[in-house]
Parts: C-alpha cells; sequence; structure tokens
C-alpha cells in the first residue's frame, strides 16, 4: 500500500524491536489495551503467533521520504464467510511525526486495502472510552458508532469496556465519493 507520503507493508521479525520500543511509550499505552510492562521477548512471541494464523495481518508504517517506520497496525478476526474484519490496532509509534496527518493517511489507505483489495463488506475497530483522538478520526472517516462492548478488553489486570465502530463496503464508498 502506497500513498503520498507512507508505504504500509507486511511487518518482518526485525520490527519487533521498534514495536517493543513504541508499545513502551506512555501515549501509546494510554491508548490501547497494552499493559504495562510488556517487553521483546512478549512482542516477539506475539508477533510470531499471529504471523501464523490466517485471520490476522501485521503490517509497518513506513515514512517514504526517509524510509523510516513509524508506526503499526494490527488486523484480526478475517472472516471470508462473512467478508469481516477488525482493524484491532493502528499507530503513529514516533513521536517526531504525530500531529502530521499521517494517521489519517494511513487509515485511508488501509480502508482502501480492506474494501477494494479484501472484497471486505464490513470493517470494524474499538477504541478506548476517553480516547476522543481516535473516535473523532474514525468518525471522521465515516465509520459508524455501534455501543459499548462491555468489559471486552483487558489492561493491566482488569476488564475495561470498548466503544466498537464499524464500516460497510457501502458506507465507504460513499465517503469516498463525496471526497472526489
Amino acid at each position: 500500500m502506497e500513498s503520498t507520503n507512507l508505504i504500509i507493508r507486511e511487518s518482518e521479525f526485525s520490527d519487533c524491536r521498534l514495536f517493543a520500543e513504541w508499545e513502551k511509550k506512555q501515549y501509546i499505552l494510554d491508548s490501547f489495551t497494552i499493559s504495562q510492562g510488556r517487553d521483546y521477548e512478549e512482542v516477539t512471541k506475539e508477533f510470531v503467533i499471529r504471523s501464523l494464523d490466517k485471520d490476522k495481518l501485521q503490517f509497518t508504517i513506513i515514512y517514504r521520504e526517509e524510509d523510516l517506520p513509524i508506526g503499526r497496525i494490527y488486523i484480526s478476526r478475517i472472516d471470508p464467510y462473512a467478508d469481516s474484519l477488525d482493524i484491532t490496532r493502528i499507530y503513529i509509534g514516533e513521536e517526531d511525526y504525530l500531529g502530521k496527518g499521517l494517521g489519517e493517511e494511513a487509515m485511508r489507505l488501509l480502508l482502501e486495502y480492506c474494501f477494494i483489495n479484501l472484497h471486505t463488506e464490513r470493517v470494524t475497530l474499538d477504541h478506548l472510552p476517553h480516547n476522543q483522538r481516535s473516535a473523532s478520526l474514525f468518525k471522521k472517516l465515516g465509520f459508524v458508532y455501534e455501543g459499548v462492548m462491555r468489559n471486552s478488553g483487558k489492561k493491566d489486570g482488569k476488564y475495561v469496556d470498548l466503544h466498537l465502530m464499524s464500516m460497510l463496503r457501502a458506507e465507504y464508498f460513499e465517503k469516498l465519493r463525496s471526497i472526489e
């Protein structure tokens, strides 16, 4: 996947070093159901297990101009029968690249990939209730709020609620036409 500023490629084992660094940063920890204290070993084990699972995809976001990895994407629950999937995690891990619209650019690329390349009918994602920055971006992109999934995540040993949002194929193309 490529855009003006970004290349999104399949993650490689060597990217785990970056993922482990990024997922220790407070702004990442605050935004996701990532528990404190995750280390490189845990990140690599999780990466390997996910890479063997056909219903999961892992991508690395590269800033094109510098050929620099700056973020991560994790897709799960790929269901070829229902033509659905979940964008489980997407973030910009390099702080110097925050606030430049690159997260939105990555999401737009990813949605194109999901709806056009994978022929998905339904894409879901969720966010922690206090993560209004993500909620605003998802709404701007055309996601629809579906409700609260009570105790559906776990963070630092405690169950947390997650807000579920979705986008259907027809909604994606309608939003795309309104932009053009």
